[in-house]
């Protein structure tokens, strides 16, 4: 790819950013500096596809790609719902899948059926809010919790609780079950719109061929 201009990518740490990485690999797009551990480094250079790569707290990614010291960005889809930044989401990159649910007592069921106004205690209180006020037209008090929000319900905090299911054995251990699923997860790929119009081959070049490795081509 001849063109002078580096893009940049952010991606989310830990094993999002791990995954991404082996996709990558995949479709030849290779950044061996992220793989060393001990490197100090901040940002990684893959000089062949002039491609720029930096590790970031999740919920930064969407930031950084909306203001565009990163055109393209790797999170999960939780993360991008609920920052709600001005960016495309272009490619589910198919790992990391899990769903984002309404969960809680069986008692608590029957509340929601009714329209009760319930408290729901969230780390995602953009998400829960969207799905209550304006997917089930239902008025609900939100309380943003940062920990284990599973509590809620057990100490009488919330009646139920907006969270990330995968397995659902902690609910099963706390007493808790999914009440209504609002919308299935995974990790996502997100540019910059202004990158869109001005990289929009490479771009496109690069989802073709991750779209390959994820086939298997």
């Amino acid at each position: 790819m001849g063109e002078n201009r580096y893009l940049t990518f952010a991606l989310a740490k830990g094993r999002l950013a791990d995954k991404t990485l082996e996709l990558f690999e995949k479709a030849n797009i290779s950044c061996g500096e992220m793989r060393d551990k001990k490197s100090r480094k901040l940002i990684f250079v893959n000089e062949d596809w002039k491609l720029k790569f930096f590790l970031a707290k999740g919920p930064d990614v969407p930031t950084y790609v909306e203001y565009g010291a990163a055109d393209i960005g790797v999170a999960g889809r939780d993360i991008i719902l609920e920052e709600n930044r001005n960016v495309y989401e272009v490619l589910d990159l198919g790992f990391g899948k899990c769903r984002m649910c309404v969960c809680g007592p069986e008692r608590t069921a029957d509340m929601l059926l009714h329209h009760e106004r319930i408290r729901v205690a969230s780390k995602y209180p953009n998400i829960a809010k969207d799905f209550f006020y304006n997917k089930k037209h239902q008025t609900v008090d939100i309380i943003k919790l940062n920990g284990s929000v599973e509590l809620g319900p057990l100490v009488g905090l919330s009646e139920v609780i907006v969270d990330i299911v995968e397995t659902g054995s902690t609910l099963h251990e706390n007493g808790l079950r999914v009440l209504e699923e609002i919308c299935p997860l995974s990790a996502r790929m997100i540019i910059n719109p202004v990158s869109m119009q001005m990289e929009k081959g490479r771009i496109q070049e690069l989802v073709r061929l991750i779209r390959g490795a994820q086939a298997g081509k």
